[in-house]
């Protein structure tokens, strides 16, 4: 059974020869809810369950929705300390179900994005599941990403100031109504970009709900690597920082329209606790981050406006976006005091 953005047909008729054997005609395919980005798919021959991945079904912004990439990284993952989904096929060619996609293993375990959801767990394991969150960062940023074979997946020179102009192009794309603030905070970033620092593999949007824990509190999978690269591990330390704060800051009960609220939960690390753990399990000095998490309230406002213009055009599926494009702003303010702040 098809649904909106896959055609079971057409995927079963091209696993055949991808991946024989893998699934069984007839297919049924299910829209995975809560993703606002790239679209998951859970698809299932009534035996076995796997998961397809495909960008969203309209405004595809330039080199934010490659499925290639995606693929690429866990692929090159899978033999290193960093836990991620087995990958089974790509496909690159759009006339199979309209879009590039690829199939992968359903991973065992929970994504946590509400903090109700970790408090029937209690403090304690909250804690252990938080700080195994960090320590899968600090595992990641440690991969030796020339001897997976991913020495050409980025230009780790100039990744900061790459990613600023990225992102102010990505904003271009998606603009379509004035944003107070967005020029002061993109005139900041510029005038701050830090230089040096050491490069490594970068997952792009960090946070708890984008990865899979399972019954022992473990992390199964890290998932969604839509933004992945080489460049500053700090920018990862930082979005998950950014995340944080917000949630923290949204009034109770809510998640301030965005992704999760989980670091309300009782035991959740605090954000100092994040530091002081990535800090000493990697060696990095995270002592200044004003500008990496300014950027990384400019990122997320950006990645939000875009899904706001892509709803408003009626190019998202499933539900949690309306209103959406009240939160810009917020962030956007965000952005501007922490990179004015003199610490994080």
């Amino acid at each position: 059974m098809s649904t909106e953005g896959l055609d079971t047909d057409a995927l079963s008729t091209w696993l055949d020869s991808a991946a024989p054997g893998l699934l069984e005609d007839p297919l049924e395919a299910s829209l995975i809810t809560g993703g606002k980005s790239n679209l998951t798919y859970a698809v299932t021959d009534g035996t076995r369950e796997v998961i397809v991945r495909r960008p969203p079904l309209g405004h595809v912004l330039a080199t934010a929705h490659d499925m290639s990439r995606e693929y690429r990284v866990m692929t090159a993952l899978a033999p290193t300390d960093v836990p991620v989904p087995e990958t089974f096929a790509l496909c690159e060619d759009e006339s199979v179900i309209g879009a590039p996609f690829y199939v992968m293993e359903r991973a065992a375990g929970l994504a946590y994005s509400r903090a109700d959801q970790l408090a029937g767990h209690g403090p304690e394991r909250t804690r252990a599941i938080t700080e195994r969150l960090v320590d899968t960062l600090v595992d990641l940023h440690a991969v030796d990403y020339e001897s997976v074979g991913l020495g050409d997946f980025g230009r780790p020179e100039g990744y900061l100031e790459r990613q600023v102009a990225r992102w102010k192009k990505q904003l271009d794309a998606s603009r379509s109504r004035e944003l107070p603030g967005m020029d002061d905070l993109i005139a900041m970033l510029d005038a701050d970009i830090p230089t040096g620092g050491d490069s490594t593999i970068v997952h792009g949007d960090y946070r708890l709900d984008n990865v899979l824990v399972d019954d022992s509190d473990s992390i199964t999978a890290v998932l969604d690597w839509e933004m992945c690269t080489l460049g500053d591990p700090l920018t990862d330390v930082a979005i998950l920082l950014a995340y944080q704060q917000l949630a923290e800051a949204a009034p109770p009960g809510t998640t301030a329209g965005l992704v999760t609220d989980a670091p309300r939960a009782p035991g959740y690390l605090p954000r100092d606790e994040v530091l002081t753990r990535y800090a000493e399990r990697s060696g990095r000095d995270v002592s200044d981050l004003h500008f990496h998490v300014a950027f990384s309230f400019f990122k997320l406002a950006v990645i939000l406006e875009g899904i706001h213009y892509r709803h408003s055009h009626g190019q998202t599926l499933g539900a949690g976006f309306d209103g959406i494009g009240d939160l810009i702003e917020p962030l956007i303010q965000a952005g501007l005091h922490a990179g004015s702040a003199t610490d994080q």
